[in-house]
């Protein structure tokens, strides 16, 4: 089992020897899944995309430079004040030409208008969600009607995270975030099975109703 301080690394990291290792455990994990959410998102240069989470930038990276329209922007939202200090560090330009905004918050309360998002993702972190619901209710409220919501992961991988107990509850198994979904405003919930090289990932996608 993984020692409390390395898994509160993982949930919530910090500037610190573990907050680093666990910064390049991210780099190299997660670069799949977040460039394919991009990729699934299929980003349209004017829409305003909200990223969850986003860790050191990868997905920020992915998404900025294709939004390209005079209305595209690009909003990330993460727990983690270390998270956003190196996650800035990565998107710099696009932060200073105000395509990209970055704000340190809770999934459960972004200050962010209703009916503002046209495209949502995250990858790899609803697991550490403590309260699904209000997370999910949260994202319903931002999007606008119609809106898509992508999450990638690593199924394999998440079970194992599981064993190390390093994931805990039951919001990593996908029924129970897909049923969540569907019990806060989502429909069109569905998950695909996708392979990228010898890798395996999957996506769940969900669309807002309102």
């Amino acid at each position: 089992m993984l020692p409390n301080k390395l898994y509160q690394q993982l949930v919530h990291p910090s500037k610190s020897l573990l907050g680093w290792v666990v910064t390049r455990f991210f780099l190299w994990h997660h670069r799949l899944a977040q460039e394919n959410a991009v990729k699934l998102l299929q980003i349209q240069p004017d829409d305003t995309v909200l990223e969850v989470g986003f860790g050191p930038g990868l997905g920020l990276r992915a998404a900025a430079p294709l939004l390209t329209g005079p209305k595209g922007k690009l909003i990330g939202v993460d727990y983690s004040e270390y998270m956003v200090s190196k996650a800035s560090q990565a998107v710099k330009k696009h932060i200073a030409s105000g395509k990209v905004t970055l704000i340190r918050g809770d999934v459960v309360a972004m200050p962010l208008p209703d009916n503002s998002i046209d495209k949502v993702y995250h990858c790899n972190t609803s697991c550490h969600w403590p309260d699904l619901k209000a997370a999910t209710s949260e994202l319903h409220r931002v999007m606008k009607p119609g809106a898509l919501m992508v999450t990638t992961f690593k199924l394999r991988s998440l079970k194992c995270a599981v064993y190390l107990n390093s994931v805990k509850g039951d919001n990593w198994k996908p029924e129970v975030y897909m049923e969540t979904l569907s019990a806060t405003g989502f429909n069109d919930v569905w998950m695909q099975e996708l392979k990228e090289g010898r890798t395996y990932f999957q996506a769940i996608f969900a669309t807002a109703s309102k």
